[in-house]
């Protein structure tokens, strides 16, 4: 069953929103996903590190 929240989640965040959300810094993700540890995406420019990857890397 969908809710409301589950529905204006993000499916990606940026560098500077997953900083924001999982209060890592941003030399830290980089450290992450230079390990493998954290997975991105790179669209265009931008990169994007999946929601999903930033919940699994939080919880251990």
């Amino acid at each position: 069953m969908n809710t409301l929240h589950d529905a204006l989640e993000p499916l990606a965040y940026s560098i500077n929103e997953a900083s924001r959300v999982s209060s890592l810094g941003r030399t830290r993700l980089y450290q992450l996903i230079g390990e493998g540890r954290l997975e991105v995406r790179k669209i265009g420019k931008r990169t994007l590190i999946p929601a999903a990857s930033l919940r699994a890397l939080i919880a251990g």
